[in-house]
């Protein structure tokens, strides 16, 4: 069994000294490891500052302001929710396995397989890239706020010019700082996120002391844009200190214009600021790569740091709400510059925040993409992001990020895209959420985390809630989304991806089928819903491609199984010889395109291998009622994989993975003449033996010769029509009387009927061929026919041809399969399938008026009218005694020789059904 990592083969149980051998490096490949971040430095930080962005500081009094502090705290409460039901299946997948750098793609992508993981990855990197981009530009705008020329606020130092040159410039100078931190490798960022993160820390620190310790004050408010701020007297807001009255005007909502762009606020658009910046769970799941305990330090340190967040955050709602009165939390952002005991500290608040969440999207988005680019998903695109340095540090994809992000400043205000970043970060959040989700619906065995607190109803929650939250913030953007997202799933799908990460769809179907399996109760089936389930033995699929693909179009929809038998004793062999062909049995399917399984099966003959196949193939209600054999005559084999499209081109040489192609894998077709694997008797004793079996049985000869377009899946609209004939009697058995209508005879119109359902087939016409008796009225069965033809639903043109003149009206009834011996001797046998070989070649000839002359395939190519493609004809039950068994297949041979493609059909259950 493939498999992309065998972790217990990393370790060595006892080493020399009794010890144990841990891997080394991410994947336990020997790499010595990059791995040095502890659980604070490399989560907690990065985390907390994500989260807290520059929010925590600039739109604090905007949700209270517009909110009231019971709706703030019910929003917060909501927010948070959906972000712990994602941290639950995070820390839920983190404890299940050894986590590789890529984070959140990497617990998608080896969960929900390479084209879902791939095309989330690439959204998640992009928005990682927009968000430091965003970021950046709200830096630069919180610096030219106060230190710009063109600032119109009375605090204003007015020394930076402005202008979109300026502005790109200063961001463009801002992201050099932060790409070269991050190029210099995960330490040196670890320790200035942890610089930075002591700066907020303080600033806030400062923010909670100043709300108690400042006195009452008036704070003049700057006046709104489009203003001029000297005709417009000037306006105050206030901080009244902890006041009851002003908490008590602060619990309802009051939504109002925004000051900045004058449009009304609402619950959803005040939720969608807050829940914007509290999106930045993945920040230390996103350093997987460089973490030392990446599955103890993401659910330890993520779980802190949400904890954390939402404190300050309700304790900042609170304060707000105790001290500040609306107008002040409504007209000023920066309102805790204000009321600061110092405020130059709260500025460097807000930079140091914007600072490291930019740092942080960087190095996330690095992270990322050096894992698309380790998994080959997009090609040569993305190879320079897999240089890294001796450190392990992924330089080349901190630069490729650092190209990208610059690109992105390029456009300027980025307020529009806001909403797309947050958008993409919910769709990954809910791809973690349904991965974890896929996990416990598939109750796999090896998922077992030692994080406990999550359940199927909570990761199913947070799916919901993310797909929710992202309509609700964006409907255009969501949909947008979902759309990329599906247009580069069918990207890597077309592309084609690792097929050894073992995705859980496999471990979800898995358990689907077999809880249906077990609902399908063969003691319930009802003939109205038969349908036929094939098992085909095909010795060397070489000769056998035409075969494989008309028993394709005759399941319609049901059980299909390749078996074949490899002659050998288990007890003389070293090996089972049979599990190595398996690989080479499901590319031969691929290739063919045939929904078909494989049954393989050592015997030490091909008829006790058959009579196997024929008893343990498939499950519960879905086993195989029919046997389809090759036709055993002396005609020699042809090697279809040299004339096939499918296997002959050029590129076929090795299969993925470098396996050797089919060509290699498959022996050539044996020479006229040599040893057959199977004997005539043995041939005969087979079909006897699937009768014994209740298994019906279809015998295919000549299929080579079926034109392609009749095997293939397409409409089978060709210029010229073609019949398919159905002989519903035993012809080497004429006798008086409706033979038709007995089981055997049923089967065939089934089968044929079945076979003109496929589109290949739509064009043929189906051709019911009534034999009369010696003294039967011509008409009088041909009308019974009709009538059950139109209870059936079969729509067939049906056709009279007399037929057993030489029946002896005394002749006694005799048993089905002894018709050797039942007066006949062999060469009046003989005669008899030649004389009805010969009526069957004489109406492949004629047309639906009549027309054409009698004569083998090669007479009739030439001819103009519609000529026979495939003839089913009526499969007489082998005799009794064993040694007749050579005499009877003489005898099919000579019945269907020259009849062009044929399938001699004996069918022994009821197949069809009049009621509704």
């Amino acid at each position: 069994m493939a498999s992309e990592s065998s972790p217990l083969l990393a370790y060595r149980l006892l080493g020399e000294e009794g010890g144990a051998f841990p891997p080394t490096g991410a994947g336990g490949s020997g790499v010595p490891s990059a791995r040095k971040l502890s659980t604070f430095l490399g989560v907690v930080v990065p985390t907390v500052l994500s989260m807290f962005s520059i929010v925590v500081f600039l739109r604090i009094g905007f949700v209270v302001g517009h909110a009231g502090l019971l709706q703030a705290l019910a929003m917060l409460l909501v927010a948070y929710i959906i972000l712990a039901l994602t941290v639950l299946s995070v820390c839920a997948i983190a404890t299940n396995g050894a986590v590789r750098g890529g984070g959140a793609y990497f617990m998608i992508s080896r969960t929900l397989g390479p084209e879902v993981g791939g095309s989330i990855g690439l959204m998640f990197y992009l928005a990682n890239v927009c968000g430091c981009a965003v970021s950046l530009l709200g830096l630069v705008e919180s610096v030219l706020d106060v230190f710009g020329a063109d600032v119109t606020g009375a605090s204003g130092i007015r020394v930076l010019p402005q202008g979109y040159g300026w502005n790109l410039l200063y961001g463009s100078l801002l992201l050099g700082l932060v790409g070269g931190v991050c190029t210099l490798g995960a330490g040196l960022y670890a320790r200035a996120s942890f610089l930075t993160f002591l700066l907020v820390s303080g600033s806030l620190a400062s923010v909670l002391v100043s709300f108690v310790a400042m006195k009452p004050k008036d704070i003049q408010l700057a006046p709104r844009p489009g203003t001029n701020g000297s005709a417009v007297p000037p306006r105050y807001g206030h901080f009244t200190g902890f006041n009851g009255s002003t908490l008590k005007d602060n619990l309802g909502a009051g939504y109002a214009e925004d000051y900045t762009t004058g449009a009304m606020m609402t619950f959803a658009s005040v939720f969608a600021v807050l829940f914007n910046g509290c999106t930045g769970i993945m920040a230390g799941a996103n350093m997987s790569g460089e973490l030392k305990d990446p599955s103890r330090a993401i659910p330890l340190g993520t779980i802190i740091a949400v904890a954390y967040t939402f404190f300050i955050y309700i304790l900042l709602f609170f304060l707000s709400s105790f001290t500040c009165d609306r107008t002040l939390l409504q007209e000023d952002y920066g309102f805790f510059r204000g009321i600061s005991l110092w405020p130059p500290l709260v500025l460097i608040g807000i930079y140091a925040t914007a600072l490291s969440a930019s740092m942080s999207s960087l190095i996330g988005a690095s992270r990322i993409l050096h894992a698309l680019a380790q998994d080959d998903l997009f090609g040569v695109i993305l190879a320079p992001a897999k240089v890294v340095s001796g450190g392990g540090n992924p330089w080349g994809a901190v630069l490729y990020s650092w190209g990208l992000v610059q690109l992105v400043l390029l456009a300027g205000k980025l307020n529009t895209l806001a909403a797309v970043v947050t958008v993409f970060y919910l769709v990954a959040y809910a791809a973690v959420d349904l991965s974890c989700l896929s996990l416990e619906w598939a109750s796999a065995p090896n998922f077992r985390p030692t994080f406990n607190l999550f359940s199927w109803h909570t990761c199913l929650l947070g799916v919901a809630s993310c797909l929710l939250m992202m309509f609700l913030i964006s409907p255009g953007a969501a949909g947008g989304s979902l759309l990329l997202m599906g247009l580069l799933s069918a990207l890597l799908t077309a592309r084609g991806g690792p097929s050894s990460w073992g995705y859980v769809s496999q471990a979800l179907l898995f358990h689907q089928v077999r809880k249906y399996l077990l609902r399908l109760d063969v003691r319930k089936e009802h003939v109205k819903f038969w349908r036929p389930q094939l098992l085909l033995l095909v010795g060397n699929p070489r000769g056998a491609l035409p075969l494989l693909r008309l028993a394709n179009q005759l399941k319609k929809g049901g059980l299909y199984v390749l078996g074949h038998v490899t002659l050998g004793d288990l007890d003389s062999l070293p090996s089972d010889p049979v599990q190595p062909q398996y690989g080479a049995w499901l590319s031969l399917v691929d290739l063919a395109q045939v929904k078909a399984f494989v049954d393989l099966t050592l015997s030490p003959s091909v008829r006790q291998g058959a009579q196997h196949l024929l008893r343990i193939s498939g499950l519960g209600g879905m086993k195989p009622n029919t046997l389809v054999l090759g036709f055993y005559d002396d005609a020699p084999p042809q090697d279809h994989f040299l004339t096939d499209p499918a296997f002959s081109e050029p590129a076929e040489g090795t299969r993925e993975g470098g396996s050797p192609a089919l060509s290699t894998l498959f022996p050539p077709p044996r020479a006229p003449g040599s040893p057959r694997a199977l004997s005539p008797q043995d041939y005969v004793a087979t079909v006897a033996d699937a009768l014994k079996m209740n298994k019906n049985v279809v015998l295919a000869r000549a299929c080579g010769a079926l034109p392609p377009e009749r095997l293939s899946r397409g409409s089978g609209s060709s210029a010229q029509l073609h019949h398919v004939d159905v002989w519903p009697l035993n012809l080497l058995r004429p006798r008086g009387g409706p033979g038709y209508v007995d089981v055997c005879g049923l089967f065939l119109l089934q089968m044929a009927t079945i076979l003109s359902m496929v589109p290949a087939w739509h064009s043929a016409r189906l051709r019911i061929f009534l034999c009369l008796g010696p003294r039967e009225a011509p008409g009088a069965a041909e009308g019974r026919l009709r009538a059950l033809l139109s209870q059936l639903r079969i729509r067939a043109e049906v056709q009279e041809v007399p037929w057993g003149e030489g029946a002896e009206t005394g002749e006694p009834e005799e048993e089905e399969g002894d018709f050797v011996n039942g007066g006949r001797g062999d060469e009046e046998a003989e005669a008899l399938a030649c004389s009805a070989n010969a009526l069957v070649r004489a109406q492949q000839g004629r047309g639906t008026a009549g027309g054409g002359g009698p004569g083998g395939p090669e007479g009739r190519d030439g001819e103009e009218g519609p000529t026979t493609a495939l003839t089913f004809l009526y499969l007489p039950r082998p005799p009794a005694d064993p040694a007749r068994y050579p005499r009877y297949l003489a005898l099919l041979e000579v019945l269907s020789r020259d009849l062009g493609p044929t399938l001699l059909v004996h069918g022994v259950t009821p197949v069809t059904c009049t009621d509704l």
